[in-house]
C-alpha cells in the first residue's frame, strides 16, 4: 500500500496496522550532501533491494530529480523495473550477466559489470550474436566476493587476443572495510584498485562506497556509488551520523494493558515484571522485519547483558518487553502519564527520534538489515517537506 502526500499527515489510515512514512526530500537531501563530498567524481545512487526498503520507483525518481544519471541495481530484473522510469541513465547491474539473462541487459539496455570469466565468456557470446554493448569490470581489491583478481584483470587488458567488443566503460571494486577509517585495508584496496586501473587506461573507474566517500578524495575516482547513507543510514563507524533521517516505522498500539508485579510478558515467560506495569501492545513483529532479536528478554543476544530495542511514544522512549513474536511485540509505557497511552496510537519504532543505527545495534545487527527487511504489510506514505 503507497499512498503520495505533499506533507506529513498527523492521521493514520484506518488500514494501516503499521506505517513506514518515506522522507522523499530528505532521500535528495542526502543524495546532494553524497554529490557534494564526492568532490569532483559524479555521484550515483544505489537501488538495491526495493530502494533499500523505501520502493524502487519513488526513490529513483527523487534522485534522477536531484541529479543522479548513473545507478546501481543487484539484478537484471531489478533494472528492468527501472528503465522506464530513468530512461536517459546509466543502469549497472552488480550481479553481471549469466546464461539465460542475456535479453534482459539488451532489452532494457542494462550495463553488465563482469565478474568472473564465466561471466566474461557469456557476454562475449552474447556480442556475438548482436550488437556491441557496454559492460563494466569488476575487479577484487581483497574482499573475495566478486570480481577478477587483480592479476587476472591485467593480463586480460594485454591479452593480444581479447575481443575488440570488449570495451568496458566502467572499472570497479568494493571496499571491505571503509566504515572503519583507520583500517590498513583500505589503503591496501586502494592501492591494488590503482594498479588495476593502470592497465584500463582511458575508462572510468570507481571504488568508494557510502563510507569511501568518507575516506576523502584519493577513494573517489571518477564515479563513487553511495548506498546506505543515501536513506539516512550511518555509513562510518565511531562518528556522528549526517545524513537526514529517511524512513519513520511506526506500529499501531492495539491494546493497553494492566500487570502486575510478579507476572510474566510474552512468550517463555522471560520477562518478570518487577512492579505494577502498563504494557502496549503492538501491531509490529518479527513478519514485519522488526527482528527477534530486538526482544527485551529470552533471546541468546540479551543473555550478553545489553538491553533490547525501545520505541518513541508522546515524547519518549519506552523500552520493548518481552519477546517480539510474529505479528505483535510489548512496550513499557508504565513511565507516561496514566491514560496517555491509548488503543490507536502509533510508537515510533525507529525515525527521527529513534535512530535506526541505535535500533539496529540493539537487535545485533545493522541498519541495512532493518530497511532492507522490512514486510509488505506497511502502509507506505510518501513526503516531501519544505526545506
Amino acid at each position: 500500500m503507497s499512498k503520495s502526500l505533499s506533507a506529513p499527515t498527523a492521521d493514520a489510515d484506518p488500514e494501516d496496522h503499521a506505517r513506514l512514512t518515506i522522507d522523499l526530500s530528505a532521500l535528495s537531501d542526502n543524495w546532494r550532501l553524497m554529490a557534494r563530498k564526492s568532490g569532483t567524481a559524479r555521484t550515483a545512487a544505489v537501488l538495491k533491494a526495493d530502494a533499500y526498503g523505501t520502493g524502487l520507483e519513488p526513490a529513483a525518481r527523487t534522485f534522477h530529480a536531484a541529479g543522479a544519471r548513473d545507478f546501481f541495481v543487484a539484478t537484471p530484473a531489478e533494472g528492468g523495473r527501472l528503465r522506464p522510469i530513468v530512461p536517459d541513465a546509466r543502469i549497472f547491474v552488480l550481479s553481471g550477466m549469466w546464461a539465460g539473462s542475456e535479453r534482459l541487459f539488451f532489452e532494457y539496455d542494462l550495463v553488465p559489470v563482469i565478474a568472473s570469466e564465466e561471466q566474461l565468456a557469456v557476454f562475449m557470446a552474447a556480442l556475438s550474436e548482436g550488437a556491441d554493448h557496454p559492460c563494466a569490470l569488476h575487479v577484487d581489491t581483497g574482499m573475495n566476493r566478486l570480481g577478477l583478481t587483480v592479476a587476472d584483470a591485467v593480463a586480460l587488458a594485454g591479452d593480444p587476443a581479447r575481443p575488440a567488443s570488449f570495451s568496458p566503460v566502467l572499472l570497479m571494486s568494493h571496499l571491505a572495510c571503509a566504515d572503519d577509517p583507520l583500517n590498513a585495508m583500505n589503503r591496501m584496496q586502494l592501492d591494488r584498485f590503482r594498479a588495476a586501473r593502470k592497465a584500463y587506461d582511458g575508462i572510468e573507474a570507481s571504488l568508494a562506497n557510502s563510507a569511501g566517500i568518507f575516506l576523502g578524495e584519493d577513494f573517489h575516482f571518477d564515479l563513487t556509488r553511495p548506498g546506505i547513507a543515501l536513506y539516512g543510514g550511518a555509513a562510518v563507524n565511531g562518528m556522528p551520523n549526517p545524513m537526514t533521517p529517511v524512513v519513520k516505522a511506526e506500529a499501531r498500539v492495539l491494546q493497553v494493558r494492566h500487570a502486575r508485579a510478579g507476572e510474566t510478558v510474552s512468550y517463555g515467560a522471560a520477562a518478570l515484571l518487577a512492579r505494577d506495569s502498563r504494557i502496549a501492545v503492538a501491531a509490529i513483529g518479527y513478519a514485519d522485519g522488526y527482528l527477534r532479536s530486538l526482544s527485551g528478554a529470552g533471546v541468546p543476544l540479551r543473555q550478553t547483558g545489553l538491553s533490547g530495542a525501545s520505541g518513541y511514544l508522546h515524547g519518549r522512549p519506552v523500552p520493548l518487553i518481552g519477546r517480539v513474536t510474529m505479528d505483535l511485540t510489548h512496550f513499557d509505557v508504565t513511565d507516561l502519564p496514566e491514560g496517555a497511552v491509548k488503543a490507536g496510537d502509533f510508537i515510533e519504532l525507529f525515525g527521527p527520534n529513534m535512530p535506526i543505527e541505535t535500533v539496529a545495534r540493539a537487535g545485533g545487527t545493522i541498519d541495512y538489515v532493518l530497511l532492507t527487511g522490512l514486510g509488505r504489510r506497511y502502509g507506505r506514505h510518501y513526503v516531501e517537506k519544505q526545506r
